[in-house]
């Protein structure tokens, strides 16, 4: 074996010059396989192409050498392709046409590629047999990843299926039962188990996860963590593990060191407590919590269907679940499960389909509650493609679904404050223009974003007289081993009744009745109303408003605060706060709370702990909101929005082109009259 400081470098450093959305200008070169007699490389590229992750390009396995592309499709990103020693054959995985990987055959050389594996599940990972008369494989199909073996010729499958397991060193055993305080009975949860040297495990059977987010001086790995229906054994080196236990925001959490001895098994019971009594509980004063953005299935290793996605709501102490179908550039994951309403309902948990439309320029939107069909094609604005054009604009896109009883707004916002000396992807830069249409029925304050940054914008708005209830979704992908997030991470609750019910979830959210949260948990008032709430001053002057705030959190939080147009009016102290001040108001605006702390805290995997209610609004007199400052930031977002629409030559037609254009000319008349 050659010693790394001997390594040559074959491929170069190209710069594409193509406007690549999900990938960079840089081509890539990945998952190279050898040819039989060492002399040759083939391997998957993006050169030349703007979407996927590339096509199968074949090269001598020398500095300088020139690849040829052997066969390209836009959906080879899990291709991992494996040369047959016969030199004859490449298999691959593609999910070509189609929502999931299979595998299929090409030729060592230019040609067309023929499916080999069929089924509603993913096959990836094949490598051939030596003598090229079997391919083995990992496949999702029972959920869970497992490993077979298919004949060639011949289609005979066969599962390898680990009988016996006879570990490296010696092992015992960790019990792990989770049960409620009031009931005794197990329950579901998100467990981790971690051990002292900072590896995480699991149970043989499990879903394993891991999330990306990593506190960097107290980790040394990605957070491990499985849904557990309250029951599980893992087998585990012998040693000191801490467990840690969460089930939502509104259950206290659990965090514990247990030990481990050799051929011996710990048990353990843990029992989780409310964070609230019986009596006034969330759910008996009608708070439902839900996640507003969630992909079932979105290229992950495991296969997840409606069942499973209920059960790992369950463990998150979640009761709504919205399933957002969404492109993955070509493909549509979960298309298959489409119809208007829900997936699944129960008495406590209820997953709904929705739809998340995607453009580069506009920004991704969410389409909660259509009642008849997906709105086609899923996206706009790709280039290269038939559907370069930028039309339909989001707010096309709103009046389809409102026309079937949707509503509609805005996900993972903003991880920066928008600059505006050129427009480039990454932020939704239609927002303030569908905002003044009135095409605005939330905002996802939390998400995929920084939840602080993307109040800062949503406060603006806000200041300029606009009512845009706060959502959170958490853009989840369930079905990922290791990625960001589960189901839940950050919710919506919403004030829709006594019984669970998905359209009065929606209802409630368009009403402004919210707060979203990935921990603490928060209730304001002023002068006993509630968020969404009216309160309204005939007269000019200063009037005093009692405002109430509640704070109760299973992690520590550093900051709560009232804002109050745009400013903090009033901070409290404590992790635990029951508090009423009086507040003075003079003019037009609107009130909301809002906790928060300074750095990441385990097990809320996210940035940091957040939670936000949606504005109570406020008005004294005949006095207009003053935003005059708040006005002229959307002003200039606008004009550099209008610049590059009029430089796009992408358009099918002209109309496309004047209809966008005059669009954007009434947001920006409407906010120079509020300005």
């Amino acid at each position: 074996s050659a010693r790394l400081d001997s390594a040559v470098r074959i491929t170069e450093e190209r710069d594409s010059g193509l406007p690549r959305y999900y990938y960079s200008r840089f081509d890539h070169y990945l998952s190279p396989t050898w040819s039989p007699d060492g002399k040759e490389l083939i391997f998957v590229s993006n050169r030349g192409h703007v979407h996927g992750s590339g096509g199968l390009w074949r090269m001598e396995a020398r500095a300088g050498a020139t690849p040829q592309e052997i066969h390209y499709e836009e959906t080879t990103w899990k291709a991992r392709p494996d040369w047959a020693r016969d030199g004859k054959r490449v298999v691959f995985s593609s999910y070509q046409g189609r929502q999931w990987n299979q595998l299929w055959l090409a030729r060592g050389e230019r040609g067309d590629p023929v499916q080999l594996t069929y089924g509603d599940y993913d096959a990836t990972a094949p490598r051939w047999s030596p003598d090229a008369s079997r391919i083995a494989y990992i496949s999702n199909e029972g959920g869970n990843t497992s490993l077979w073996i298919v004949t060639i010729p011949g289609g005979k499958r066969e599962r390898v299926v680990a009988r016996t397991r006879r570990y490296r060193s010696p092992v015992g055993r960790l019990a792990v039962t989770v049960v409620d305080s009031v009931s005794r009975q197990p329950v579901p949860a998100r467990l981790s188990v971690r051990h002292s040297d900072g590896r995480f495990f699991a149970p043989d059977n499990a879903w394993r996860h891991a999330d990306e987010a990593i506190e960097r001086d107290g980790q040394r790995f990605e957070y491990g963590y499985w849904h557990s229906r309250g029951v599980d054994t893992l087998a585990l080196p012998p040693g000191r593990y801490t467990v840690q236990i969460w089930r939502g925001p509104e259950w206290r959490t659990v965090s514990r060191a247990v030990d481990v001895r050799v051929a011996a098994t710990a048990s353990n019971r843990f029992v989780i407590a409310p964070m609230l009594p019986a009596r006034s509980s969330l759910r008996s004063q009608g708070w439902w919590g839900g996640d507003a953005h969630v992909h079932m299935n979105y290229g992950g290793a495991y296969r997840n269907t409606p069942e499973n996605l209920a059960r790992q709501a369950r463990a998150e102490g979640l009761s709504v679940v919205q399933n957002l179908i969404v492109n993955k550039e070509q493909r549509i994951p979960d298309i298959a499960y489409w119809r208007p309403g829900n997936l699944l309902a129960s008495a406590d948990v209820i997953i709904a389909n929705g739809q998340e439309f995607h453009t580069g320029l506009w920004g991704h939107a969410s389409l909660l509650g259509l009642r008849e069909n997906l709105v086609l094609p899923d996206y706009a604005g790709y280039p290269a493609t038939p559907l370069a054009s930028l039309f339909p604009t989001n707010a096309a896109v709103f009046d389809f679904a409102r026309a079937q009883g949707a509503i509609t707004g805005y996900v993972h916002p903003f991880d920066f404050m928008p600059e505006f000396s050129e427009i480039t992807g990454g932020i939704p830069y239609e927002l303030p223009v569908d905002v003044a249409t009135r095409r605005v029925d939330f905002l996802e304050v939390m998400g995929y974003s920084d939840h602080l940054i993307t109040s800062s914008i949503w406060y603006k708005l806000l200041n300029c007289g606009f009512r845009i209830p706060a959502v959170a979704g958490t853009d989840a992908f369930p079905n990922f081993a290791t990625l960001r997030g589960p189901p839940g991470l950050v919710r919506t609750y919403a004030k829709s009744g006594a019984t669970l019910d998905g359209r009065s979830w929606l209802d409630a959210i368009k009403a402004g009745r919210t707060f979203v949260t990935n921990a603490p948990l928060l209730t304001f008032t002023l002068n006993g109303r509630e968020s969404g709430s009216d309160i309204a001053f005939p007269f000019s002057g200063t009037h005093l408003v009692r405002a109430r705030v509640t704070l109760r959190s299973n992690v520590p939080v550093d900051h709560l605060e009232i804002i109050g147009n745009g400013k903090v009016v009033a901070r409290f102290a404590g992790r635990v706060t029951d508090t009423t001040v009086v507040l003075r108001v003079t003019n037009t605006g609107w009130y909301v709370a809002r906790a928060y702390s300074d750095k990441p805290r385990l097990p809320v995997l996210d940035l940091y702990p957040f939670a936000s209610t949606s504005p109570i609004y406020v008005s004294v007199g005949n006095t207009p909101p003053n935003c005059r400052e708040d006005a002229e930031f959307f002003l200039r977002w606008i004009n550099v929005l209008g610049q590059r629409v009029r430089a796009d030559t992408n358009w099918n037609t002209a109309s496309e082109r004047d209809r966008t254009l005059a669009l954007i000319s009434r947001a920006h008349e409407e906010f120079i009259r509020r300005r």
